[in-house]
């Protein structure tokens, strides 16, 4: 591998512990030496200061214009890789009047249309960049699905391996979207917390591996705050006052809120207050019972739930996901299966926008969060959809056509299909 020292990698200076504060050089860390706390990137203040609104808005239509302020290369965005980012934010007013929200208030984040359909693409472009850098021939991952799948279609672009490990019972749509780029792909017999012990285990046989979400996760995770600086681009230089996001390992929590506190801090947005709210499903919701029981510490569990792609029993940045929710005033909800499948059918048919599982357990919290008085009706929020619902068809199976007929005008009329 290249040495970390010869590298420069944008705004960023080192590593910091997120909880003893120990400081190290930049590089293929993730874990404190000496609490074996996670470790995260930390930058240069004068290089982020840099950033401007002009700067960004001159950029390329993907999350390369906001390369200033993620630790990569300066010349990342020139190899090969798939441009993710820049997705829509859609005004959602009849969702809003369904649920019964001021109109212009409510507003949904579609990831979906990242290059392999989740935001997972935002994740894997930042890591990549890193790993290549660093010297790595192999790029590899545990997945619930749709890492698997942005892993496996960055690699193939790049011109690198993948190798991606996933549980064996992942939903099949996801298995053939990682399978057909021709990568190496494991299933494991067991849930997501076995295939990543797995992955901890291996990054430390195989030293040339780039495992995104082990010894380069402090990379990998900076990729989320993308995501959060999007949003508050797209609004108009401006932050929402609530925000519904979906918790798996939590990063993706931790982060938008991250992005937001840059943006005020570097003065590209006024520094509003804002409130985060988490949604789990009730069948994978360590977070959310640690939240409900005032707990600081999360207690894992073994994952049931159709959302498959949020069924991360032990979550990594669980702890950090409820520190923000407290911190902003927001919560963390969780919805059964059952309301994850309604809130799938309510966005599509109120704004076409067909998510997936991940995408319908924010909806649904959002409902819910609203019928429980917690969340504002009247105050401008984002609810995030992370993932296309063509990877999770298996959880809406039930639906069919309206019927079925004779190709004749006879039968449409007796159908009563035309009133």
């Amino acid at each position: 591998m290249t040495s970390a020292t010869s590298i420069e990698f944008g705004p960023a200076s080192g590593l910091v512990c997120r909880e003893c504060g120990a400081a190290y050089d930049i590089g293929p860390l993730h874990a404190c030496e000496q609490c074996f706390g996670p470790l995260e990137i930390a930058y240069d203040e004068e290089l982020l200061g840099r950033v401007t609104r002009e700067s960004i808005a001159a950029g390329p239509r993907s999350l390369w214009r906001y390369a200033g302020l993620l630790p990569v290369p300066s010349d990342a965005a020139d190899y090969p890789n798939l441009a993710a980012g820049m997705t829509r934010l859609h005004r959602a007013d009849n969702l809003a009047n369904a649920i019964g929200m001021k109109p212009g208030a409510l507003w949904v984040k579609d990831d979906s249309g990242n290059p392999t359909h989740s935001f997972k693409d935002r994740v894997v472009t930042v890591a990549l960049a890193a790993a290549r850098a660093l010297g790595f021939t192999t790029i590899a991952c545990a997945s619930t699905g749709n890492l698997a799948n942005a892993v496996a279609a960055a690699a193939a672009r790049a011109g690198m391996r993948s190798c991606v490990f996933i549980p064996h019972d992942l939903e099949h749509a996801k298995v053939v979207q990682t399978a057909v780029y021709d990568g190496t792909l494991v299933a494991i017999n067991g849930n997501y917390d076995d295939v990543n012990r797995l992955c901890a285990e291996l990054s430390g046989e195989y030293e040339d591996w780039a495992f995104v979400n082990v010894n380069v996760r402090p990379f990998y995770a900076e990729g989320s705050k993308t995501l959060g600086y999007e949003v508050a681009e797209q609004l108009g230089w401006r932050l929402p006052q609530q925000v519904v996001v979906p918790i798996a390992s939590g990063s993706l929590l931790t982060k938008v809120d991250k992005a937001w506190r840059e943006f005020g801090k570097l003065g590209l947005v006024d520094a509003t207050e804002y409130r985060v709210f988490g949604a789990q499903a009730t069948g994978c919701s360590p977070v959310a019972a640690a939240y409900k029981a005032g707990h600081e510490v999360v207690q894992p569990v073994r994952p049931s739930t159709i959302a498959r792609s949020l069924a991360i029993g032990n979550p990594a940045d669980g702890p950090y996901a409820l520190d923000v929710a407290r911190r902003t005033g927001g919560s963390i909800e969780d919805v059964s299966d059952e309301e994850i499948v309604a809130a799938i059918a309510l966005l599509a048919r109120t704004e076409g926008v067909f998510a997936e599982t991940a995408g319908g357990v924010t909806v649904a919290t959002l409902c819910k969060l609203l019928q429980a008085g917690v969340l504002d009706p009247e105050a401008e929020t984002v609810v995030l959809n992370t993932g296309d619902g063509l990877k999770t068809l298996d959880a809406v199976s039930s639906f069919g056509p309206s019927a079925t007929i004779p190709p004749s005008l006879a039968a449409f009329r007796a159908a009563g299909l035309g009133t």
